[in-house]
C-alpha cells in the first residue's frame, strides 16, 4: 500500500486508537412522529480552522462537536450535509484565497460518523483549498468510513457522478454541484469540484446537470436529491435565477433540492411534486456572528417518508454556540420560527407549530 491510501490507513488507525467516538444507539423522540424513514438535511459543516484546533486535540471526543443536538441527529435514519472543508493534513494552499478550511481526518471522520452523516456534498468553494491531494484524501476518507459523497473527484466523470446511499429503508440518489469557484471546477487534467452556473437559460448547465440526473435516475432511487452550493453569502432570499433553476431541477424529477451556501437559513418552497430547501444554513462552524442576520441560529430539516414518499418536513431550531451546536428553545426558537415563516411566505409555504418545531405536511 503506497501514497494516499497508505496515509489514510495510518490516519484511520490512529483515530481508532485515540479519539474515535463510541457508537450511540438511535434515540426515539416523544415530541415527533417516527416515520418509516426520516432523513435529516443540514447546511455547512465547517470543521476546519478553530473547530479543527479544538476537537483535534488529543483526548477530545470528536462527537462533542454536535453538542446536545447529537441525540436528535442519531434518532434519524441518516443525515445529509455539505462538508465545507477538506479532510486531510496534506496539500498546498490554492493561491489567492482569503479563507482556507481544512480538518484533520483523524478526528473529523469519527465526528461525521457520530453525527449520523450518511451523505456529504463536496461541491463547494473550499474543497480545493489545499489542492488536489487534500481533495482526494477527503473523497477516500469518506469512502473508507462508508459515508457517501458527490460533487468532487479526480475526473469530470467522477466529480459529476451521483452518490447512492440507503437511509433506513429508502434508497437515495444525490447529485451535487456548486456555482463557485469556477477555478475549483474539475478539468481533464486536474481533480476538482462539479462546477456549474445555475443559470436556467444556460444550455451547458442544463446538459451537465441533466446528465448527472439521468445517471442518478437510472439507479431507480426512492428519493432523488440535488445538493447544490449556490448563491452568495449572507442573503436571506434566493434570487429569481436560483429559484428558476430549482424549479427546473424539480421538473427533471428531483424530489428534494438541498440548498446551501448563504450561511443563513432561507425559506422552503413546494413546487410541483418536489420540495426546495433554498438554503439550509450552517450546522457547525467558527464564524463571526452577524447580529442583523443571526447566522448562529439554524435549522435541522427532518424529512419524514412513508413507503418511500415524503409526507412531512419538520424544522427543528438549533443554535451554533462556541463551535458546537445545541437545540434551541425560548427566544431563540421563537426567532427561528418567525424567521422561517417570513422567509417562506413568498413561496406560499405555511407551517403548523409542534412544540418548538415547525411542521409542513406534504
Amino acid at each position: 500500500m503506497t501514497g494516499r491510501r497508505a496515509f489514510l490507513a495510518t490516519a484511520g488507525a490512529a483515530a481508532l486508537a485515540g479519539c474515535a467516538a463510541p457508537a450511540v444507539e438511535p434515540t426515539a423522540f416523544a415530541d415527533h412522529e417516527r416515520h418509516d424513514a426520516t432523513v435529516g438535511f443540514v447546511g455547512d459543516a465547517m470543521l476546519g480552522r478553530n473547530v479543527d484546533e479544538r476537537y483535534g486535540r488529543a483526548g477530545t471526543d470528536p462527537a462533542a462537536v454536535w453538542g446536545d443536538l447529537r441525540p436528535r441527529l442519531q434518532s434519524l435514519d441518516g443525515v445529509c450535509c455539505n462538508l465545507e472543508c477538506c479532510l486531510s493534513t496534506r496539500g498546498q494552499r490554492f493561491p489567492d484565497r482569503t479563507y482556507y478550511f481544512r480538518a484533520d481526518l483523524g478526528w473529523a471522520v469519527p465526528a461525521l460518523e457520530a453525527g449520523n452523516v450518511r451523505f456529504a456534498s463536496l461541491a463547494n468553494n473550499h474543497m480545493l483549498d489545499f489542492g488536489p491531494t487534500a481533495l482526494l484524501d477527503t473523497v477516500d476518507a469518506l469512502e473508507g468510513a462508508g459515508i457517501s459523497s458527490a460533487g468532487a473527484g479526480e475526473t469530470p466523470t467522477t466529480a459529476r457522478a451521483p452518490a447512492t446511499v440507503s437511509i433506513g429503508d429508502v434508497d437515495v440518489a444525490v447529485v451535487s454541484f456548486a456555482d463557485h469557484y469556477a477555478e475549483y471546477g474539475v478539468t481533464d487534467d486536474r481533480p476538482g469540484t462539479a462546477y456549474v452556473e445555475f443559470d436556467p437559460e444556460s444550455a451547458e448547465s442544463r446538459r451537465l446537470v441533466g446528465e448527472s440526473l439521468e445517471r442518478a435516475a437510472a439507479t431507480e432511487p426512492d428519493l432523488l436529491v440535488a445538493s447544490v452550493h449556490w448563491g452568495p453569502n449572507w442573503v436571506e432570499y434566493p434570487d429569481d435565477d436560483l429559484r428558476a433553476f430549482g424549479h427546473w431541477l424539480i421538473d427533471q424529477g428531483v424530489d428534494v433540492v438541498h440548498g446551501h451556501s448563504a450561511h443563513v437559513v432561507q425559506g422552503v418552497e413546494r413546487y410541483g411534486d418536489g420540495l426546495v430547501l433554498h438554503d439550509t444554513g450552517d450546522i457547525v462552524d467558527d464564524y463571526v456572528i452577524k447580529e442583523e442576520l443571526r447566522n448562529d441560529r439554524t435549522v435541522l430539516f427532518e424529512l419524514g417518508l412513508e413507503n418511500g414518499t415524503p409526507v412531512e418536513l419538520r424544522l427543528v431550531p438549533a443554535v451554533i454556540d462556541d463551535e458546537t451546536v445545541t437545540p434551541a428553545d425560548g427566544n431563540e426558537a421563537a426567532w427561528l420560527r418567525e424567521t422561517m415563516r417570513e422567509r417562506s411566505a413568498p413561496f406560499g409555504t405555511e407551517y403548523d407549530r409542534d412544540g418548538t418545531d415547525l411542521v409542513l405536511s406534504l
